[in-house]
């Protein structure tokens, strides 16, 4: 144990955690492995004898009711060693529970200062009682079943919870407790039902019942660890906040950069010191979100007053696009509207331009829809929304299907093409990716929209990464239609996004840019991920260690 608490600054990082601490002290408790035996205490063997006879003794004085016998230990039911001086026993020879009594709100009187007790703690309060001293609770039914409380000298305790009664010159109040605690009173419950206990179902529970003496040293000891647990949760809290704090101004830090070098440095720093920082869950997350977003905002990289300016790249696209309508090769669209003031979301960097969508795409289709009946192992690659993932296709859980010649020549996918899918929740519809080269044929299903772009328009990753940033995600996701339990969003809603475009030349830089702060990000990812493997791999072998 002492190994253990040295370890706390690497292993108990988190909250919950310390939960898993608490949950170790108990079950070194109830298997006398946090105090050392004394050979001078009486054996519970000896106590258990006495609490038979008082037993007994109530019994003939008609103050209890005879219970049925409990069936005798077999070995098989002893999970492990008990230290000497300790004794197996069933639960229902110490204890004896009695359902509360029931006290509906309406029948509570609240401005009463009689606290009432249910399965989960104090429920509200009462004008009066039905115990009159100290008494353990237990929860009985629902959610918080099997949970321990103890009551004030006045209490009423309803009927989700049970009054526990038990000799009490033989067992430690506060011991019993702990062992009631650190023991899985559920453990027979019907996960397909409303959780429910009885004494049917804890009686013949088997645990181990250490000599009165020892109970107390138990008991003292419990308090002190505890107490340690508290200030441990106390401090990461604090950590936790001020930490918050930390990743917030860090965040803030980015989005002010004023150099490259400056935000490289910054990411750097966090690289290097992540572990006093201690990011959040979704730090990482947020840090790329942070970097997608200086890039399309045109503040990743500088602008080149030698690039060709968007305005110039628009008009080319314009000019290939009627070439492209005369030879037959595309078809003519209707005409987009202005893209009016509101629409803009921020004043552009020199050289770009505010453009829709649809201006830069040279066709955009679904997929093809087929029913799991088309499935064939011997058929084509079909992606499906699943086989996107954060950004990337995955190659993972393949479906093939039989197709036509003509439906591979229509749903074929080559290099570049961006694939975009148009249903899912509203936090994944809209999700992208580009398609790279692959050794064989790919086409997608119909929840995937294929966006196939115009030559040097906007680049397929540029692209890609500019509709993962959180403007377009939330304009995608406050778009989203709802249908069928599923958001979704169509083609025209595509067509008609507002894009802010920057010039070819520096939609290039950008792209490098972003692949490098992205690779800086993986790592940081990586190493957060290598130390919470060390953390609980330790934990696990310092537990192990513990209980061997």
């Amino acid at each position: 144990m002492e190994m253990l608490l040295e370890q706390f600054k690497i292993i108990f990082d988190r909250p919950e955690k310390v939960k898993r601490l608490r949950d170790l002290i108990l079950q070194l408790a109830v298997r006398g492995k946090l105090v050392e035996q004394d050979e001078n205490d009486e054996p519970a063997s000896v106590l258990l004898e006495r609490i038979k006879e008082e037993r007994e003794k109530l019994i003939k004085e008609g103050k209890i009711k005879k219970s049925k016998p409990l069936p005798e230990i077999s070995e098989d039911e002893k999970p492990y060693e008990l230290p000497r001086g300790w004794e197996w026993v069933r639960l229902g020879k110490l204890i004896r529970i009695t359902s509360g009594k029931n006290l509906t709100k309406s029948k509570m009187n609240e401005e009463g200062n009689i606290p009432v007790y249910g399965g989960n703690g104090v429920t509200g309060y009462h004008d009066n009682f039905n115990v009159k001293e100290e008494t353990i609770v237990i929860g009985r039914v629902g959610f918080y079943c099997g949970s321990i409380h103890l009551t004030e000298k006045k209490a009423w305790v309803t009927d989700n919870a049970f009054i526990t009664e038990y000799p009490q010159n033989y067992i430690y109040r506060e011991f019993l407790i702990w062992l009631l605690k650190g023991t899985n009173l559920k453990e027979e419950e019907n996960a397909t039902a409303q959780p429910v206990i009885s004494g049917r179902k804890i009686y013949p529970i088997v645990i181990g019942i250490p000599p009165l003496n020892e109970q107390k040293r138990i008991v003292e000891k419990v308090d002190l660890l505890m107490d340690f647990c508290d200030n441990l949760e106390k401090e990461l809290q604090r950590k936790i906040k001020y930490n918050s704090l930390s990743s917030k101004s860090v965040f803030n830090s980015i989005s002010s950069c004023n150099s490259l070098d400056e935000l490289e440095e910054t990411l750097r720093f966090i690289i290097d010191n992540f572990k006093e920082l201690t990011l959040g869950d979704n730090g990482v997350k947020e840090l790329k979100s942070a970097v997608l977003q200086l890039a399309v905002q045109g503040k990743l990289v500088p602008q080149n007053p030698k690039d060709e300016p968007a305005s110039v790249l628009l008009k080319k696209i314009k000019e290939e696009k009627e070439r492209l309508i005369r030879e037959g090769k595309i078809k003519k669209e209707k005409p987009l509207s202005e893209i009016r003031e509101e629409e803009k979301k921020c004043e552009l960097p020199i050289g770009w331009s505010y453009v829709r969508f649809a201006e830069l795409i040279e066709s955009m289709n679904n997929g093809i829809y087929k029913h799991e009946s088309f499935f064939n192992p011997l058929g084509v690659i079909c992606l499906r929304m699943y086989n996107i993932f954060e950004g990337s296709i995955v190659l993972k859980d393949l479906v093939r299907i039989m197709l036509t010649e003509e439906e591979l020549n229509i749903y074929k996918l080559i290099k570049g093409d961006l694939l975009l899918n148009r249903v899912n929740s509203r936090e994944l519809v809209g999700k992208t990716a580009v398609i790279d080269e692959y050794t064989e044929d790919m086409i997608y299903e119909s929840k995937n929209i294929r966006i196939r772009l115009m030559e040097k328009s906007i680049l397929p990753i540029y692209l890609n990464y500019y509709l993962q940033s959180d403007g377009v995600r939330n304009i995608f996701s406050g778009d989203a239609k709802k249908t069928c339990g599923q958001a979704s969003i169509n083609q025209q809603q595509i067509r008609n996004l507002v894009v802010e475009l920057p010039p070819l030349s520096e939609q290039k830089r950008i792209v490098e840019k972003v692949d490098s702060l992205m690779a800086l990000c993986d790592e940081l990812e990586k190493r957060i991920e290598e130390s919470k493997k060390y953390s609980e791999k330790l934990m696990e072998a310092l537990l192990k260690n513990e209980f061997m």
